[in-house]
């Protein structure tokens, strides 16, 4: 039973901090355009995304931004707990509130706590599920198909937040903006999915 009352905090986040990383939570807000943090700089703070959406990012070899990770709840950059330089950009690409911890605090309750770090492994073994259905769905040719595996995977009743737009999404699934343009109006033309309300859902036939 947690001794503390964060009411502030997410649910998650509640459920895996310890008591004594609670206080040092704080709550920001960002808009879309700003940047996070930077490639090459130290890392000192952890960032949990409550609410809007974020890009992990690097340059392309042709000067273009690859999505490596698009965030709408969640930790960002978590591996930067054991990285002495951000291996990416971290963008805000919708405005919205995100929580910043101090990672020293969190590698201190890590060491000193068992349950926090068997919490801990837990979410980053989400994460590695996560990240292993994105290898998957990259392996997978023509863009219909792979936006599909994305909407059944990470959406939820066959519902996917559009966030930052079909070009953001479009990055992330290693497809031309246009060419994912063309797909979802081939599926809205055949009546198989729907773009409404900032989300893109898939139809029964």
């Amino acid at each position: 039973m947690k001794a503390l009352n964060r009411p502030d905090l997410p649910l998650p986040l509640q459920r895996l901090l310890p008591d004594a990383l609670w206080p040092q939570c704080i709550r920001v807000r960002r808009t879309k355009g700003d940047l996070l943090f930077a490639q090459g700089r130290r890392p000192d703070r952890m960032l949990y995304v409550v609410g809007g959406e974020v890009v992990l990012q690097r340059p392309g070899l042709h000067g273009e931004n690859v999505i490596l990770q698009r965030v709408r709840q969640g930790f960002v950059a978590e591996a930067s707990l054991h990285s002495a330089r951000y291996h990416c950009d971290a963008v805000v690409t919708m405005s919205g509130g995100l929580v910043s911890i101090p990672i020293e605090a969190v590698r201190q309750s890590l060491a000193a706590d068992p349950d926090f770090a068997m919490r801990w492994i837990g979410m980053l073994n989400q994460e590695l599920r996560r990240l292993r259905l994105q290898c998957e769905r990259l392996s997978i040719k023509g863009v219909r198909d792979r936006l599909l595996h994305l909407i059944e995977t990470e959406g939820r009743a066959g519902r996917l937040p559009l966030g930052a737009g079909l070009k953001s999404m479009a990055s992330e699934l290693g497809v031309t903006h246009e060419a994912l343009y063309r797909t979802v109006a081939g599926l809205e033309k055949q009546r198989l999915a729907r773009r409404e309300d900032g989300q893109i859902r898939l139809l029964k036939p």
